[in-house]
């Protein structure tokens, strides 16, 4: 053994970087190749901090890795198996495509799958349309899942943050902003639902609708595409079951709806009956929400949309 080293270290294989299992973890999970990152420590050894100022210099175009959003080496020639046809990004597609190669790289995420029965809740909120849509409004699964999301965030505040990693600070909001992914012929547009939990569902179908609107006509502003806290992500109309959507960073959170379709389901006195279920898939950043909080979280969400008249 060498001097100041300590025999409780783990051995370093030849050729490898020198760093900790933790460190490697981490490096691994942001798509980092731990061989490219330079140590600051003694021998050169890597410390979670390298690993981060290494990504950071990623993100300003001062490295190249796989995963963040920087293309590495050069695409194969394609027109040699065949004809093909080059078409430059649109910018929101550009932007789009920068911003969840980063947000996945960064959050490590995890997915969690429910089911709501919402057989009674669609009796009630078709019912409760004919009355919206006086308004100017729709009284969609979605417009009442914004306010179902916006007293959530509130039950538990941990979906309401953000992380600042190099401060190693939790950022905690007190307000209650809403994100919807909309699907248009220019690329996915998130309009934002400002101060969702002091709307009522007329108030927040209604813009939600005019907000729709807007994106499909690419005259969003900027200022209504941010300030978002959680988004939700529907794509019952198109069809699928479950799906994974990725994390909205710098948020910690994003709700997926899938199609509902009806289900048997066993009613505790030896009949099964058809019942309509939503699935509903919640993605979470693990840095700051535990497993056990994420379900307990979609839960609570399955739950409001099977007690109608509690939120309705």
């Amino acid at each position: 053994m060498k001097p100041g080293e300590r025999d409780d270290q783990p051995p370093i294989l030849r050729g490898s970087a020198p760093a900790a299992p933790s460190v490697r973890r981490i490096a691994r999970e942001l798509g980092v190749d731990i061989n490219k990152v330079s140590g600051s420590g003694e021998g050169g050894r890597i410390s979670m901090d390298d690993v981060k100022a290494y990504v950071k210099k990623i993100m300003e175009g001062k490295a190249e890795a796989v995963g963040v959003g920087i293309k590495k080496g050069t695409l194969p020639d394609f027109s040699k198996y065949g004809k093909i046809e080059r078409v430059a990004m649109s910018k929101i597609r550009e932007k789009t495509a920068t911003h969840l190669s980063y947000a996945w790289a960064v959050t490590p995420h995890v997915t969690q799958f429910d089911k709501a029965d919402i057989t009674q809740f669609e009796k009630s909120r078709k019912e409760l349309n004919a009355e919206v849509e006086k308004e100017g409004g729709k009284l969609t699964v979605t417009a009442i899942l914004i306010k179902i999301i916006a007293e959530g965030l509130e039950k538990f505040p941990q979906f309401n943050t953000s992380i600042d990693m190099d401060s190693k600070e939790v950022i905690y909001k007190k307000y209650f902003n809403i994100g919807v992914a909309v699907d248009t012929e220019y690329g996915l547009l998130v309009p934002v639902i400002k101060n969702a939990d002091k709307k009522n569902l007329v108030e927040i179908s209604v813009e939600l609708g005019q907000l729709a609107q807007k994106a499909r006509d690419k005259k969003l502003s900027l200022d209504e595409m941010q300030g978002g806290c959680f988004t939700i992500t529907n794509l019952g109309g198109i069809g699928g079951t479950y799906f994974t959507p990725i994390v909205n960073s710098p948020e910690v959170a994003i709700l997926g709806i899938s199609r509902g379709n009806f289900e048997p389901v066993y009613n505790g006195y030896g009949v099964f009956e058809p019942r309509l279920m939503l699935p509903l898939s919640l993605s979470y950043d693990h840095r700051i929400i535990d497993g056990a909080d994420a379900i307990r979280f979609l839960r609570w969400v399955c739950e409001a949309l099977e007690q109608p008249l509690k939120i309705l």
